[in-house]
């Protein structure tokens, strides 16, 4: 049978595409064990039913909107964190699987087109509109074995939140998601052995690992289905505005501006993760290094990343920081009054050295006494569970 539409949310099947053939036996007990309960079938395109005079199907509300467009919808309402970690704590764990199906299907020599994604935006779009700090910092939780993929999902939800800050909505927002779902689909055909390589790469390995943006806007014109935006992203997402980056030196105007916030959230994510070779950065200590970088004509467009700081926050979420009492917190959400007053759990008393009953502190607060002295490292205090404290497990 050809699978036309599996009904239901993405979250409750294990597939990551809803068109396709259903030949495998293993695919069909997964469908019957997912708990879709009804789908549609294309009997033009499957092996229909003898016996049986198919139904004619009554026309969906966007079934004659553009393959990749989505029906608008209204902006989710925001909440806190705390409301929203559970929620995107599933649509990361889908969501890293569906990549990795994505990637696994293109090695095997498989078109991808955006469609099947769209869904995956989708949701990934409304955890960060309702609070961007709770998927974007669980996507950051990388293990070597998933960075690959999970990288993919960070960056896509990253641009959203970019995006938004941008000022940019509707069709182009959710395009800008998906250029970041999309923009690393060339490393699937990157030889696994240097892509996971548990060390520094010499010369010629990444020379080999530079021809991925290439590869991917291949794939993508190969599926016919990808827009201008995310082909454009996935093949300059590494050019520089000095003209230092890599496939093509394009320097400052010669880079979209989606390609410009696809580098910025494709290295804050890089930088900030666990690699196989390296801790990633505390997320306040990367911003910090980025804006260095994005001076005097480096490699980031300043107002491109101006706007990112604003809505990632100088200290952003699961940043460890240390306020003027003496006391560690670990950041949880951002203020909507100065970038320097988000809400912080403090848990840890630097003067006794020892770990205090937990209690979040909202430093935009009228008349609130603390204020944040600086960033910490939280190696050099012994605190190994940052992420259980601003996830909210401890």
């Amino acid at each position: 049978m050809h699978i036309h539409e599996l009904c239901g949310s993405w979250m409750n099947h294990p597939f990551w595409r809803t068109k396709f053939v259903l030949t495998d036996p293993a695919d069909m007990r997964r469908l019957q064990e997912s708990g879709i309960v009804e789908l549609w079938i294309d009997s033009a395109k499957g092996l229909d039913v003898g016996g049986v005079e198919p139904q004619e199907r009554a026309p969906a509300a966007d079934e004659n909107a553009p393959a990749n467009s989505s029906p608008r919808t209204p902006l989710p309402k925001q909440v806190s964190l705390s409301e929203e970690v559970q929620q995107a704590a599933k649509t990361c764990a889908k969501a890293g699987k569906a990549v990795k199906s994505m990637f696994e299907e293109v090695r095997m020599g498989k078109a991808v087109g955006t469609e099947a994604a769209n869904e995956l935006v989708e949701e990934i779009s409304s955890s960060v509109l309702r609070n961007p700090g709770a998927l974007i910092s669980l996507a950051r939780l990388k293990t070597a074995d998933d960075y690959t993929y999970m990288h993919s999902v960070a960056v896509c939800a990253l641009m959203v939140a970019l995006a938004r800050q941008l000022n940019i909505a509707g069709d182009e927002l959710r395009e800008a998601g998906m250029a970041g779902l999309l923009h690393d689909l060339g490393k699937a055909l990157m030889p696994m052995e240097v892509l996971n390589k548990p060390g520094k790469l010499t010369d010629e390995e990444f020379a080999i690992i530079k021809g991925h943006p290439v590869e991917g806007h291949r794939i993508l014109m190969e599926g016919k289905e990808a827009r201008e935006i995310t082909r454009d992203v996935c093949l300059h997402h590494h050019e520089k505005i000095d003209g230092s980056g890599y496939p093509h030196r394009l320097k400052d105007q010669e880079i979209s501006l989606f390609a410009k916030m696809g580098a910025v959230c494709d290295v804050y994510d890089a930088i900030t993760s666990n690699r196989p070779y390296k801790h990633g950065w505390d997320p306040a200590e990367s911003i910090k290094k980025m804006s260095e970088w994005s001076g005097g004509g480096g490699h980031f467009e300043p107002k491109v990343f101006q706007a990112f700081v604003k809505c990632i926050g100088i200290y952003p979420t699961g940043a460890l920081v240390r306020l003027s009492s003496g006391r560690l917190g670990v950041v949880l959400d951002q203020s909507e009054k100065s970038l320097l007053t988000p809400q912080v759990k403090v848990f840890f008393s630097t003067k006794s050295q020892a770990y205090i009953k937990p209690e979040v502190v909202d430093l935009s607060r009228p008349g609130c006494p603390e204020k944040i002295a600086g960033k910490e490292d939280a190696a050099k205090w012994g605190i190994k569970n940052l992420h259980e404290l601003w996830a909210g497990t401890v």
